[in-house]
């Protein structure tokens, strides 16, 4: 499963950009799928946001769930959050959840990032521990997405975009 959609953190806007990456990423992606297809349904998760509600992968059966890891001190932690809120509030009623974990950083300096970068979509305060019931990370950020079954579909390290994950859940949803 601990496979990426584009990897290298730093490496990843010039590659994105080009077209060729995306015909790319789409060909790495069916692979997963195929890998991923006989896997097992996700071992359960249970994350407590910073509002105090418990944020388990079984209370979203039926849709998508993106789980990000990032940081406050992580520059493409930062250029992701604007794709990571559009996503979240474009599809939240619908067919797809965003939750960010905040790793290395403090509840002060998690509040405050939330608060400077109008984040609305569920937010942990979680540490590697934590984050061990959802996969490894090696470094940040990275997602992991869940498809409507409750299945870890996909690993990425690196910044993801709005437009690659709807493209995505497009293709696997036959919508």
């Amino acid at each position: 499963m601990q496979h990426a959609w584009h990897k290298g953190v730093h490496a990843h806007s010039r590659a994105w950009r080009s077209g060729s990456a995306c015909k790319m990423l789409c060909a790495l992606l069916a692979a997963v799928l195929l890998l991923a297809a006989g896997g097992a349904v996700a071992r359960e998760f249970v994350f407590k946001d910073m509002q105090g509600q418990a944020q388990r992968l079984s209370d979203y059966r039926g849709k998508w769930v993106l789980v990000n890891f990032w940081a406050t001190w992580c520059p493409p932690c930062l250029e992701e959050v604007p794709a990571l809120i559009s996503l979240h509030e474009a599809h939240k009623d619908k067919d797809l959840v965003v939750i960010g974990v905040a790793l290395d950083s403090t509840k002060e300096s998690v509040r405050k990032f939330v608060a400077k970068h109008g984040i609305t979509y569920p937010v942990v305060l979680g540490n590697y521990k934590l984050a061990e019931q959802v996969g490894e990370i090696d470094a940040l950020p990275t997602s992991y997405l869940y498809d409507p079954k409750g299945k870890a579909v996909v690993a990425h390290t690196g910044i993801v975009t709005q437009a690659s994950l709807e493209e995505y859940i497009r293709a696997r949803s036959g919508k």
